[in-house]
Formats: C-alpha cells, structure tokens, sequence
C-alpha cells in the first residue's frame, strides 16, 4: 500500500478584520458537476477573460510534480482540460480519494438531491496540468459522502471516491491528522497551503495546478467578521421596520440586541477557517475538494482541511477575491468515519 492514512506526531512550521459581502455560497452556481457540464462554466470564462486576468487568486503555478496526492474530478464524455474538470481530491490510499461532499451530491432540476453515479465521472491522477493525455484517468467504483452531510448546508462537507484500480502513473497519498494533531493544527498562524486548478483573477480556469500559501486563522473571529457584515446588511431593514412600528429606541436595541444574538454561526467545529489578514488569497471556484495541507518540520505535509466554501463576490458570481479567508473541511473530525467507512467497504 502506497501512504498511510494516518498522520504521526507534528512539529509546527511558523493569530482579522471585518469585511464586506459575506455570504456563504457552494463554490459554483448550483453544483460544480452541474456548473460544467451544462457548459456554463466554459461560457463565463469566456466571457470573464476579456477582461483579463490570468493569476491564481494571490498565488503561483505549482512546480511539475509538486503535490503529487492532488487530483482532478473529471466529466466523463468531456475532453481533459479547464472545461471538464469541476472539483478537485487527493489520494489517501491507493483507490481512495478524499474530496468534498458538495463535490458529488447535487439536486435535479426537480430539487432532488441524489449523490453523482460513478459513470458520471473519473478522477484525473499524477498531472499537474489539464490537458489530452497527462496523467492517468481513472474510473469510479463508488462514491460515497459523510452520511450527516445534507445539500442545502456545509457542514460535514466530506466525501470518499473509490477507484477502480491504482492509478498507473507516479503520484503519492496524503496523511490526515487525528483528533489530537487535528487540535494542533487548528491553531491561529499555523502555515497552511492550497493547491487547485479553480478560477484565477480574471474569471479563467488554468490549465497548470496553481498554489496558495496562507494561514490558519480564528474561527470564531471568522464567525464574528461574518456575523457583524450580515448585521450590517440587516441594518437598514431592521432601521425600517423599528420605524414603521414607532418602537421605543431602547426597545429596539434591545430587539436587536436579541436578533444578533440568535445568529448562527456560519463555521461550524467541523470547519478551518484558514486565509490572510490582508486579504486576497484564496480558494475559488473549481478548488472545490481540494486538500488544505500544513508543512511539518521534517520536509512532509499532512492534510488538515478539504476546500468547502467561500465567500460569494458582490456580483453573484464567483468567489469574493479579496476575502479574507474561506472554510475548509476539518478533516480530524471525521477520522473514524474515514477508518471505518474504508474497512467496510469491498
């Protein structure tokens, strides 16, 4: 067996501010398989490109052969590029790929939801380039996603693809952490980096594996940043109806004292919030399902955290470019389900 998928003992390699436009929303419009097989995908590209762009969101081209667990998820019947890929994975085992669960679970057009059949798809192994003939694709036995996991939110945003055989081209699997290095990852400034081929600055999808170096932050800072700028859009409505019901001022702080206080926290203990403090770099669209990965002491990396959701842009489409940080998948949370969903499975 290539890898193992339990991480050992970790030596840390390496503690926001309130913005604007926070809305959680699933990395494409409706679901990425639907995203791009409806040709929607390729259409906004096109049209986002003339308006230039060209970087990954804060980050670089990754180095030929670098990341070697990461994957592509593949439409089957579409040509191996920008256009038929809409999320990403990483090897944990030899016919294991981990990914997320918003990934493979998407509603009809009569709003059922119903996981992606395994024909629907393949899984891209050992390139870090989207093209003809890189890499090996291989098919999908089963797919199977964190039974808790519902389409309509994102918590326990986790999912396993098994393949059909071993991939036949050089590549490496990823360990994940349990719950105790999972703690210790899950710290303020521990380094983290994520890979993915989604949308860069400008709107295109690249054809090279692009890579983001940031960081782990807060989560309740996090919650307290999203909090705050859903109030401020509250703000005037609420103004609104304190005015048209005449209500008293010190009951309507009071009131609103209340409304905040129901809030929901949008990052649940099963999410990292990972990002900067000055903003724009991050995951996007197409990242989805892709590894958030920390650097340990002795050259090796561990995966801590699957890109789930970020922060929509004003305009409604796309991710918010100068976010301060996204959410990710709290992956030492799920270990034994991981062990145990594996073990099980034939």
């Amino acid at each position: 067996m290539k890898g193992r998928l339990l991480a050992g003992v970790l030596c840390l390699a390496g503690g926001m501010a309130a913005a604007e436009g926070f809305k959680p929303a699933a990395s494409v419009l409706a679901s990425p398989f639907a995203w791009a097989k409806s040709g929607q995908k390729a259409a906004f590209e096109a049209q986002a490109a003339k308006a230039g762009g060209g970087k990954v969101i804060g980050g670089a081209v990754a180095a030929e052969g670098a990341w070697p667990w990461q994957v592509a998820l593949m439409i089957n019947g579409a040509p191996v590029g920008p256009d038929g890929q809409f999320c990403g994975g990483s090897m944990i085992l030899d016919t294991w790929v981990l990914t997320a669960a918003h990934c493979i679970h998407m509603a009809d057009e009569a709003g059922n939801w119903a996981d992606l059949e395994p024909a629907s798809f393949s899984v891209l192994v050992g390139s870090n380039r989207l093209a003809p003939g890189a890499g090996d694709l291989v098919g999908v036995a089963r797919v199977i996603r964190h039974p808790a996991y519902v389409g309509t939110a994102f918590d326990n945003d986790i999912a396993l693809i098994k393949l059909t055989r071993p991939p036949q081209v050089p590549y490496a699997t990823i360990t994940v952490p349990d719950a105790d290095l999972g703690d210790q990852l899950d710290q303020p400034g521990v380094v983290t980096i994520v890979t993915g081929w989604g949308l860069v600055e400008g709107g295109t999808h690249p054809e090279e594996l692009h890579q983001t170096e940031i960081q782990m932050l807060d989560r309740s800072q996090c919650n307290e940043a999203m909090v705050q700028a859903r109030a401020e859009a509250a703000a005037d409505a609420f103004s609104y109806a304190v005015n048209t019901l005449s209500l008293k001022e010190d009951d309507a702080y009071a009131l609103w004292d209340q409304l905040i206080g129901k809030a929901q926290a949008p990052m649940s203990g099963n999410m990292l919030c990972s990002g900067t403090y000055e903003g724009g770099r991050t995951a996007c669209s197409g990242d989805s399902g892709g590894p958030l990965v920390v650097p340990l002491d002795d050259g090796s990396y561990v995966q801590a955290g699957i890109v789930s959701w970020g922060l929509s842009a004003q305009s409604g489409k796309g991710c918010e470019e100068q976010a301060l940080f996204s959410a990710y998948t709290r992956i030492s949370n799920f270990l034994p389900w991981l062990e145990k969903t594996i073990s099980e499975t034939p």
